[in-house]
């Protein structure tokens, strides 16, 4: 019995280098939305000492100064390359648990019984880099927890293939007592500092404790922790996602919007893109907020936040409507004279849109709902928004200052990679 953990090898950086060999063993940051922080590092870039969500005026010169490359993140890039990926993986074994854009989990228990384990992960390790360009690493242990182990294990170890087994106690225990408490899978600051005041420096000593023990003392969930340490397994495949209970779509501006024209169309962008976010969770919402709120850190300026909540009598996914009760919170919370620095819209109260809600007495803004319609604009805007509605902001400009995005290589057509 054994699950694999696949972990893509610094996933952002790794994604900018598919079209850019030249960036090969070059240092490479990915900064947030508006260029404010650090939020990717290639092995490199950590080796210099760029740490996580540091402000990237902060490193800014010392980087260039060292030849360093740095992108604004690409998410429409970075989320059809992590599709791909996953695509292969579920090609490989029948269960498959994505748990973040660049992990998932793979269950082995349906592989024959003395299958050659390493053997059939270096490959698919191969297979991936091929057909992707993304280098990955494989750890294969009894549960999920000690996959997170290995995987830390293939970085101390600086394991040439990138593919390490934790099947064999010897093998499990060594690997646990060159674990720190705070890179246990689960295992947070604060209860680092607790497990620590209490003599619990590494995964093994925290393995070495009683699980009933430790369930009186923290929580059920440490004691399953503890009993997965131990080669128990408390956490199986998770393969049915749940459906999300709430899509919130929100940004804050690089630069301050101040009056009405300018705003009403970014919300518009957020409405629409959280309807396109409903429709792919297969659900209805009956309930619109909308919000807008200043910085709060500058007390130099005005400051004014609000959120107004719009409920629809029938539960809808077209963006028609949802852009009418967009319209409708947006206008009472606005204020002249204040410089906004966020908005967002938010979907709550969600229904199957298998399911169909009528109303006992008659709605005089009957939803468009026009299911076949929004299935055709999205099918179009699939890669590359094609079709804007009238309220949208249709021009090039955006609040957030990405000065330094990377070309969308593999989802729109006008920028392809070009080959002499």
């Amino acid at each position: 019995m054994a699950f694999a953990l696949v972990d893509c090898e610094s996933f952002y950086a790794s994604c900018e280098r598919i079209f850019r060999p030249d960036l090969k063993n070059i240092p490479i940051v990915v900064l947030s939305n508006n260029d404010g922080c650090v939020i990717a590092r290639s092995t490199e870039a950590k080796k210099m000492g760029i740490r996580m969500g540091v402000p990237w005026f902060k490193v800014r010169e010392n980087f260039l100064k060292k030849n360093g490359q740095v992108f604004s993140s690409n998410f429409t890039f970075y989320g059809d390359i992590s599709a791909r990926v996953m695509n292969i993986l579920e090609g490989f074994v029948p269960r498959v648990e994505i748990y973040s854009i660049d992990e998932a989990f793979l269950d082995f228990d349906t592989l024959k019984q003395n299958y050659d384990l390493y053997n059939f992960s270096c490959h698919i390790r191969t297979i991936v880099r091929q057909w992707t360009g993304i280098p990955v690493r494989i750890g294969i242990a009894p549960n999920k927890t000690l996959t997170k182990i290995a995987i830390n294990e293939i970085k101390r170890r600086n394991v040439p293939t990138s593919v390490l087994c934790l099947l064999n106690e010897k093998e499990i225990r060594n690997a646990l007592a060159h674990t720190s408490i705070n890179k246990v899978w689960g295992v947070g600051r604060r209860l680092t500092e607790h497990l620590n005041k209490v003599g619990i420096n590494t995964a093994l000593d925290l393995a070495q404790i009683n699980p009933q023990n430790i369930r009186k003392k923290f929580s059920v969930v440490l004691e399953r922790t503890v009993r997965e340490l131990r080669g128990e397994r408390c956490l199986n495949i998770d393969d049915d996602i749940s459906s999300k209970k709430q899509i919130v779509v929100s940004r804050s501006f690089g630069q301050r919007i101040s009056n009405l024209k300018e705003l009403r169309p970014v919300v518009s962008n957020f409405a629409v893109r959280a309807a396109e976010k409903l429709r792919s969770e297969k659900q209805k919402c009956s309930q619109v907020s909308v919000f807008v709120r200043t910085s709060p850190f500058n007390n130099k300026k005005p400051q004014h936040s609000d959120l107004r909540t719009i409920g629809l009598l029938t539960p809808t996914n077209d963006t028609r409507d949802i852009l009418i009760a967009a319209k409708k919170g947006l206008l009472p919370i606005f204020r002249p004279g204040y410089d906004y620095a966020k908005a967002g819209i938010i979907l709550n109260k969600f229904s199957d849109e298998q399911t169909k809600q009528y109303s006992l007495f008659k709605d005089p803004n009957e939803p468009k709902e026009n299911t076949k319609f929004m299935k055709y604009i999205d099918q179009m805007n699939a890669y590359e928004t094609q079709i804007y509605f009238a309220s949208q902001n249709t021009k090039k400009w955006s609040p957030m200052k990405q000065n330094m995005t990377s070309p969308k290589y593999t989802t729109n057509w006008y920028e392809l990679p070009l080959v002499n």
